[in-house]
């Protein structure tokens, strides 16, 4: 998720930036993070099927529910996480950025229909020295080489299935990282973004981090198509991403429909509402399948 971890960007020089890689590269070498062991952990007792798929260039995390795990699936739901940690202080990235908290596996967990978890480049320990560095959750964390492999990666889960509907479900940056991808897969029928960063820019600006210059940002890319459903939810209480910028980040798009949700901040407890707001997003793909393309 987006931290109040100073996740803004220090400059870094050339030789500390190496530095920090090699550190990176020394400790995940000779033990799991504890971030990862959590998600391992709870990934097992929540019944999902741990993968390891390719994109290009990166490797990938992938979960799967029991329903996504049939032989035969026509439509799918794709879960992208949050941001995790990105620094730990001014000049000083992450060594793993994992979340701590487990979240968007917790909601996968109270989705009935098939689902899967999509994990970012160089998290939960899939980490390859060889192109893994600070910038890619960091600087880049949604430069095109991420978006490019995650739509990669999850093209090859699709390869065994037919499928013909796609919904995208992001949290946090997951919901940047959903928005830059639908417009890259044939098959997104419906967007659905949580307490999600739609203007990074503005984002940016507004907690006085750096600008991710490495980055899109899907406030300054092409509107996403008519017939792709989106739904937008914020919590009332959110300091990390404030509704005000949701709605900022969603001006250029005609077909969208944002909700602010009382009682809800950035973290908490979106748990609580997600069976309710499944609900919603069922209702939006019936629609999608009755009445054909929306718009």
């Amino acid at each position: 998720m987006l931290g109040r971890f100073h996740i803004g960007l220090p400059t870094l020089s050339p030789a500390r930036l190496l530095a920090t890689v090699a550190l990176v590269q020394g400790l995940l070498a000779g033990c799991q993070a504890p971030a990862v062991r959590t998600y391992e952990h709870a990934a097992a007792d929540l019944g999902f099927t741990g993968l390891e798929v390719a994109g290009e260039p990166f490797d990938h995390r992938v979960y799967l529910n029991r329903a996504a795990s049939a032989a035969i699936i026509s439509r799918l739901h794709v879960y992208i996480d949050g941001d995790g940690i990105a620094w730990h202080g001014p000049g000083r990235p992450a060594l793993e950025p994992t979340a701590r908290n487990p979240l968007v596996l917790r909601l996968m967990a109270l989705d009935p229909d098939p689902a899967v978890y999509l994990g970012r480049p160089c998290y939960l320990g899939v980490y390859n020295p060889a192109i893994c560095a600070p910038w890619y959750w960091t600087h880049g964390r949604y430069g095109k080489p991420v978006v490019d492999s995650l739509v990669r990666a999850l093209t090859r889960v699709l390869d065994d299935h037919a499928i013909r509907e796609l919904t995208l479900i992001g949290y946090s940056g997951g919901g940047t990282l959903a928005m830059l991808m639908a417009a890259r897969l044939a098959e997104v029928s419906t967007v659905v973004t949580l307490a999600a960063n739609l203007d990074v820019r503005a984002w940016a600006d507004h907690h006085g981090y750096s600008r991710l210059t490495g980055s899109l940002d899907p406030a300054r890319q092409p509107p996403l198509a008519p017939y792709i459903r989106q739904l937008h939810w914020v919590g009332e209480g959110d300091q990390e991403v404030p509704p005000w910028l949701v709605e900022k980040g969603l001006a250029h798009q005609p077909d969208a429909h944002a909700q602010v949700i009382p009682g809800l901040d950035h973290a908490c407890c979106w748990e609580d509402r997600w069976p309710l707001l499944l609900k919603a997003v069922t209702k939006q793909e019936q629609a999608t399948r009755q009445e054909g393309p929306a718009g």
